[in-house]
């Protein structure tokens, strides 16, 4: 999901900014709520393993150039039901942060474009359990019609974002349609994948369930919301 540098560049960058500054507030409300549900303590540590998750998704995941950007396995809806949204937000940012500064240097000038790209599909998802997920129903019990959703919400957005800032970089020529449309389509084979890990995350969660980990994640994991 990667923009390389130059596709938006000079003053079409403040945009990025922009978008950036929103996702950066719309995260502080996240922290907020999630804090007045659980401690400082366990959102601490959620956030430490969202971010070490992000950076591991990059780094150590296959991920391959294709069209407009690279395809990742970024793990988002998982890292969602795991650990929350804030603290998952925070990893999204902070790692994608840490992968440019001590491993893709070239990639920081697009650091505000990608967190974009990143974090505002997280805010869906978060905004679309609240909405199709029972509030009876814990994360550990979803079925894989429930994380499918939330998977295509997911990607599909990385997807549109990406299309959204190709195009606004790069105008509607025929070569970088036929870049996003590559792209896109090699990106939503994700949505294969990425609900049967959801699963087996889950069902190892469900199975720990009666175990002293339950600070290690959000309350919704195990919980009714």
């Amino acid at each position: 999901m990667h923009i390389e540098p130059g596709v938006v560049d000079g003053a079409k960058m403040v945009f990025a900014y922009g978008t950036a500054a929103a996702a950066a507030g719309y995260s502080v409300k996240l922290i907020a709520d999630d804090l007045a549900g659980h401690n400082i303590a366990s959102f601490a540590v959620r956030t430490v393993l969202a971010t070490i998750g992000v950076f591991m998704f990059f780094e150590l995941l296959p991920h391959f150039a294709v069209g407009v950007s690279e395809v990742h396995f970024i793990l988002g809806t998982t890292l969602f039901l795991l650990l929350g949204a804030a603290p998952s937000a925070i990893g999204l940012a902070a790692g994608l942060l840490v992968q440019g500064m001590f491993f893709a240097p070239t990639d920081l000038p697009m650091y505000f474009v990608n967190v974009t790209t990143l974090l505002v599909p997280l805010f869906a998802i978060d905004a679309l359990a609240r909405r199709v997920i029972p509030q009876d129903r814990a994360y550990v019990d979803l079925a894989y019609a429930d994380v499918f959703k939330l998977s295509v919400a997911y990607q599909g957005g990385v997807v549109a974002w990406v299309a959204f800032w190709a195009f606004y970089g790069q105008g509607f020529g025929a070569d970088n349609l036929n870049a996003v449309w590559t792209f896109g389509t090699a990106y939503m084979l994700v949505v294969v994948i990425e609900p049967i890990a959801d699963l087996a995350v889950l069902a190892g969660a469900k199975a720990l369930r009666g175990g002293g980990i339950r600070g290690l994640f959000t309350h919704r994991l195990y919980s009714a919301g």
